[in-house]
């Protein structure tokens, strides 16, 4: 599968140019995934590449991203690092197919999201106090489950699943602290691939949360020897 293309079009920036193979996206600055360059191909020009994306990020107030994935060409992260990018969130793809389990606990799921299950999301992940509104404009540019466990109508673990075509994308997986090991992202996470009924799912998860990692191994997701990292300036 072409998981640099598949992360790409399950988490879209809704501001995007294409430059000799590269895709410059940006949105709003929230998310590097969605604020960063997505080298595709191999430039005809890497310096003049590498130019234009700067010259993008700069127009916009922001810095730099590069997302380095399988898909990247060769030399180019060893070519940042020798300018003086910084490597940052190295992070795994993980992939799973099999049979889908039952949900421990009852998970609504809807096919937007809901105020409360944003507050919930943000509350876990939100690092901009004033993106919360790009980060639904990423959210909603691509058709979506949004599930949650909930507790007197507030979601305590939510999750977002991206049917694409016969696998799923798995995101958005969150619990608020109060409410962890209760099992209740393991009901969302189940509930959604029982939700898409298609042979095969991923997601990424940065290297650094191990305790992820976990509840994704003991669900079946095994990571690949491929991932991607960013390099910012």
């Amino acid at each position: 599968m072409e998981f640099d293309r598949l992360v790409h079009e399950a988490w879209p920036a809704y501001e995007s140019r294409e430059h000799d193979g590269w895709i410059l996206r940006y949105a709003g600055g929230v998310t590097k995934r969605a604020n960063s360059v997505l080298p595709l191909d191999t430039p005809a020009d890497l310096d003049a590449a590498i130019a234009a994306a700067e010259a993008f990020y700069a127009e916009r107030g922001a810095r730099t991203a590069f997302s380095l994935g399988p898909g990247a060409a060769p030399g180019l992260d060893a070519e940042l690092e020798r300018r003086g990018y910084e490597l940052v969130d190295p992070t795994l793809i993980m992939s799973w197919s099999g049979e889908t389990r039952e949900p421990e606990h009852p998970v609504r799921i809807e096919e937007s999201p809901w105020p409360a299950w944003g507050d919930a999301w943000w509350a876990v992940d939100g690092r901009h106090a004033d993106g919360r509104r790009a980060v639904e404009r990423i959210l909603t540019g691509a058709p979506a489950w949004y599930a949650a466990v909930e507790e007197d109508g507030v979601p305590l673990a939510v999750g977002r699943a991206v049917p694409q075509g016969n696998t799923l994308g798995v995101y958005c997986m969150a619990t608020l602290p109060g409410a962890r090991r209760r099992g209740l992202a393991r009901s969302v996470l189940r509930a959604l691939l029982r939700r898409g009924g298609l042979p095969s799912a991923y997601l990424v998860v940065t290297r650094a949360n191990a305790a992820a990692q976990a509840l994704y191994r003991s669900e079946g997701f095994e990571p690949l020897p491929v991932g991607y990292h960013y390099r910012v300036r």
